[in-house]
């Protein structure tokens, strides 16, 4: 992929419930952030219209809805994100094959490449551990599932995944240097994990093959949210 320039590869969280508060964080760290997820607890207090209003005023738009449903339904789903001219979207590989395949072609039935939102399919949450993984009924190891389900998503036509930090090496070594990988579970050495089990520092993820690295608490809750961004930009350029 193009090189892009380290502030553009931090996505900022909103993880809240408050469109006022959204669109502060927002004029408060642009234009240094020019990348902003809306999630689940966001979209469903503030909907769509929030989202229209933070690219109306210049900012690109992960989002973070995690669609999982019937290959019809998401692909509906996933032409109403492009409509409200989002950069980027998530949606499930656990849905399987029909159901990826239906969203991307959807999306290249109705916009061009340059014009439709990047399709990110998440691999296994953040949240999730080995025990976990197992009583879901999960036979693989963690990283060997992440990889069959990012393969699972490029054969589908996606643009790449959202895979923990301990993920990365392995599935951008099977899915090759084209293929997205979007990092959550990002924190500073010795920070508190929040419900995040597998995590990494910025610096190691980006080390580590990440394209995109999703941050929100270290940023937004720090005593000055553009002064915590720049520093971390700072201390990114100088391995990257």
């Amino acid at each position: 992929m193009p090189a892009m320039k380290i502030e553009d590869r931090i996505i900022i969280a909103l993880d809240m419930n408050s469109r006022a508060r959204a669109l502060e964080c927002v004029a408060e760290l642009m234009p240094q952030a020019s990348y902003f997820k809306v999630g689940s607890q966001l979209f469903t207090a503030c909907g769509p219209d929030l989202v229209r209003e933070i690219v109306a005023l210049g900012a690109r738009i992960f989002l973070d809805l995690k669609f999982h449903d019937i290959p019809q339904t998401v692909a509906n789903a996933v032409l109403e994100a492009a409509r409200l001219k989002v950069a980027m979207l998530t949606l499930h590989a656990s849905g399987g094959m029909t159901m990826l395949q239906a969203a991307s072609r959807s999306l290249a039935e109705k916009y061009s490449p340059e014009e439709r939102p990047r399709l990110i399919a998440v691999t296994m949450l953040t949240s999730i551990g080995e025990a976990d993984s197992r009583e879901i009924g999960f036979s693989l190891p963690m990283a060997d599932q992440s990889v069959r389900l990012a393969h699972m998503a490029q054969r589908a036509g996606l643009d790449g995944v959202v895979a923990s930090p301990l993920e990365i090496v392995h599935i951008r070594e099977a899915c090759g240097k084209d293929f997205l990988i979007v990092t959550p579970g990002i924190r500073p050495a010795n920070a508190v994990l929040d419900d995040q089990v597998r995590i990494a520092t910025a610096e190691a993820a980006l080390q580590s093959g990440a394209d995109y690295l999703v941050i929100g608490r270290p940023i937004l809750e720090a005593p000055n949210p553009r002064q915590a961004l720049q520093e971390l930009v700072a201390s990114l350029r100088t391995i990257s």
